[in-house]
């Protein structure tokens, strides 16, 4: 299916002429891709979240998937942007959330990755990304996923001139159970090759919850050809990092929003007083 609308007829008077491409995929009643919160926000951390959001562009026409998938965890990660603006409030913070849902384009991937725009997700097809054009892939790309990392590459820059401390912490959530495997964890933190900010994280959250499961590098781990965010502004800076996964069931409503950005704003508040992150 491709992305590109026609004319209404063959006058072309809906402004696209019969089989040409248009320039443009989000249109004027669309979100735009890049939300930011707090951004000269006190703390020493910059706060993400790609998957924030569940957006389509009109002229997709919801991927032609039933509304009912788009509240499923493959559109989005589910109470993580919930979390994400608690933490920044808690924290004073700032905050960078991409609107569109990961099934238009997944903000935490290169587009050479074959998820970046999946044709399936969990064992559902998406028919709206099915046999997309490279053209048609490159616009998604540049109207959703590349303004919102000139947006965070654009924060950093600005923190890094002003000589500010930063710590990058990216928030997720995933599925209690994927392709039939069950994942107990409550939290899992995520990195590649620097672990500081990953094992302090888990060793603060063991004194503050020790009866939750934290793990490290699960249920996924990072790398550089599956994610984004975590080596492009985090590792190439050298700025210490962090992606945090919530289980979302229990991040799915209010109260458990709220229990859990308080119990990590606790502990990256405690980590922040720490000589090793504090400059």
């Amino acid at each position: 299916m491709s992305e590109i609308s026609t004319s209404d007829d063959a006058t072309g008077r809906a402004g696209v002429r019969p089989g040409a491409t248009s320039r443009r995929l989000l249109g004027v009643g669309d979100p735009a891709p890049v939300e930011q919160i707090n951004g000269d926000g006190a703390a020493g951390l910059v706060l993400l979240c790609e998957h924030a959001g569940r957006a389509v562009p009109a002229r997709l026409s919801d991927l032609a998937l039933p509304s009912a998938e788009m509240d499923k965890h493959i559109a989005w990660d589910i109470g993580a942007e919930a979390v994400a603006r608690l933490l920044s409030q808690h924290l004073d913070a700032p905050l960078i959330l991409q609107r569109y849902s990961r099934l238009v384009i997944d903000a935490n991937r290169p587009l050479s990755a074959s998820d970046c725009i999946p044709e399936i997700s969990d064992g559902v097809a998406i028919p709206g990304n099915r046999q997309l054009s490279e053209a048609d892939r490159r616009l998604r790309y540049d109207e959703i996923h590349a303004p919102y990392h000139a947006a965070v590459s654009a924060l950093l820059d600005s923190r890094a001139r002003a000589s500010r401390p930063t710590l990058l912490v990216t928030v997720h959530s995933f599925t209690p159970v994927m392709a039939g495997a069950s994942r107990d964890m409550a939290v899992g933190l995520l990195f590649n090759r620097d672990r500081r900010l990953a094992v302090a994280l888990m060793d603060m959250l063991a004194r503050i919850v020790p009866d939750e499961i934290v793990a490290l590098n699960a249920p996924y781990s990072v790398d550089d050809e599956s994610d984004y965010s975590i080596p492009v502004h985090g590792e190439s800076r050298g700025l210490p990092h962090v992606l945090i996964e919530l289980r979302n069931d229990l991040v799915a409503d209010a109260a458990g929003q709220g229990l859990w950005a308080g119990r990590l704003a606790d502990a990256l508040r405690r980590i922040l007083d720490e000589p090793e992150f504090a400059s």
